[in-house]
């Protein structure tokens, strides 16, 4: 391989994945099930200066889970086309409190977008939000004008309609802001924005024809999962914050808190999603038995694999299979997991938590479940050839490579269709996570431990711990376009805010002389 050590100031990947088992534990077989490396020992990180107070209020009552709805399209002259709304409403998360919230063609949150491998499709997005906003599709390989970062902010009033052709695997994605200054993307995701993109590899959603259930909303069940802090009138509280960002009190799914599903399946399909500014999530159920995961952020595994828990930081997703019996509830909960930071700094981001997630009401009669496939539709990863670029990236406090943000800088330049390797060293005693857009990734070691081919899984964001160097083989897309850039960042919000993200473009293979500057403004107005 030849290897690039980058100079300070170049671009960061994003290291992916679920990890299914503390570290310090049986992290070797948990971390290469879910792409997460090892951790290791960190200080302790200041907190928040005030301590979040919420309101005093009783014991929620346990409600139904809202199921966000499929949003509706229409498909004419060979183009599946969506339309959502960014606006301002109001919630009712608290008996007899109203909470300001924001969201796509709801209150809150979003309906889920679902398109077939190989479609071509288009999205409108109108804003009625008072201030500028964007909308990333995270996850999605697709060309720089389409990619909803900060280059393509939607006006109040305006309407964004990116098209792109849908050119990679079934797999569960999202879609939340991304705008630009500094310090909205938290604020607004925080505020409600965000929703899932499911991606099918045929066009009746049917995973190829594999047994695994595909029934939206009734045994193939989104779970969005965020946290909030209120204050004494209902409002979310967005003045607390520690050095992570914004950790809550309350849990909502999809919107619900105290959720429970009544399943009428003996086996359901949940597509986890952590969609926290900060929290961590180690998802498990309370009877003990395995949770079975199908896919991580990008794409199914190669086959089924019972584990004993899968934890996600902010930004991951996981589809996770459970088996039920007939009339036995159980609770997919979040126990307290090993980052590989003390615990002073795992405890301001939920790691020292138990959180009852979703309790699951099997009725008296279940349909019965198809037996488990043996393999899964799953593509597999390249290994590094010789020759292969390789990149190192430092990441520090809210800096990669000692420097932060800079609309203005370019900071990597990426032939298209390159496989790369990026080596992510977290260099600090903060836990990190990165995502990288318009990339699919496997994770071929972690925290020098190599990750065996068989065992890899397609990711889009990776949890590096304190410490520690996680090598990812990395898959960029085919779109060249030296004018806009891609991002890449920690998905802990409040890091990202803070200017913890680099930028690259993509440009045809062999082009030379490529200009590591953009005009301010560079990518234009939707208004």
């Amino acid at each position: 391989m030849t290897s690039s050590r980058r100079r300070a100031g170049t671009g960061v990947p994003a290291r992916l994945g679920p990890m299914t088992r503390a570290f310090t534990r049986r992290g070797f077989l948990a971390s290469a099930l879910a792409g997460a490396g090892a951790a290791a020992g960190g200080m302790l990180l200041q907190s928040c200066s005030r301590a979040p107070v919420s309101a005093p209020r009783p014991a929620p009552v346990p409600r139904p889970l809202a199921v966000p709805p499929l949003a509706p399209s229409t498909v004419d002259g060979g183009v599946r086309t969506f339309r959502l709304t960014a606006a301002p409403g109001t919630s009712g998360f608290l008996a007899g409190r109203d909470t300001p919230t924001w969201g796509y063609d709801a209150p809150f949150g979003g309906p889920t977008l679902r398109a077939a491998r190989g479609e071509r499709v288009r999205v409108h997005v109108t804003s009625r939000l008072p201030e500028r906003t964007s909308t990333h599709w995270h996850g999605m390989v697709l060309p720089a004008a389409a990619d909803g970062g900060p280059y393509s902010p939607i006006e109040p009033g305006a309407t964004w309609s990116p098209e792109w052709t849908i050119d990679q695997p079934a797999a569960t994605l999202w879609y939340h802001p991304h705008p630009h200054p500094h310090g909205v993307t938290g604020r607004h995701v925080h505020r409600g924005l965000a929703g899932l993109f499911v991606i099918d590899d045929s066009a009746d959603g049917a995973d190829g024809g594999i047994p695994l259930p595909h029934r939206y909303g009734v045994d193939d069940v989104p779970v969005v999962v965020t946290d909030r802090v209120f204050t004494a009138d209902g409002a979310f509280d967005e003045a607390h914050r520690n050095a992570h960002g914004l950790l809550g009190d309350t849990l909502l799914v999809n919107g619900t808190v105290a959720p429970y599903l009544v399943a009428t399946t003996a086996r359901i399909r949940l597509r986890l999603l952590d969609a926290s500014p900060a929290r961590c999530y180690r998802f498990a159920r309370s009877d003990g038995r395995p949770l079975v995961l199908v896919g991580t952020d990008s794409g199914l595994l190669p086959a089924p694999r019972p584990v004993p828990d899968v934890l996600l930081t902010p930004g991951e997703c996981a589809e996770v299979l459970l088996d039920l019996e007939p009339g036995r509830p159980v609770i997919l909960r979040s126990v307290p997991h090993d980052l590989g930071a003390v615990s002073g700094t795992e405890r301001t981001i939920g790691a020292r938590d138990t959180r009852d997630v979703l309790q699951i009401r099997p009725a008296a009669v279940l349909a019965p479940a198809l037996p488990l496939p043996d393999r899964l539709p799953h593509e597999p990863g390249p290994e590094p050839a010789p020759g292969t670029r390789v990149r190192r990236f430092e990441l520090g406090d809210d800096t990669i490579d000692g420097r932060s943000m800079d609309m203005t800088r370019i900071d990597e330049v990426v032939p298209a269709g390159a496989e790369e390797v990026w080596e992510l060293a977290n260099v600090h005693s903060r836990p990190h996570n990165l995502h990288v857009h318009d990339a699919r990734g496997q994770v071929l070691s972690a925290a020098g431990r190599p990750v065996p081919a068989a065992e890899r899984c397609w990711k889009d964001t990776v949890y590096v711990p304190p410490r520690t160097t996680t090598r990812v083989l990395l898959r960029f897309g085919r779109h060249p376009d030296p004018a806009v850039p891609y991002m890449y960042h920690c998905h802990l919000l409040h890091h990202e805010d803070q200017g913890m993200m680099g930028q690259f473009v993509v440009v045809p293979p062999g082009t030379a002389d490529v200009p590591r500057t953009l005009a301010a403004g560079v990518g234009g107005h939707h208004g």
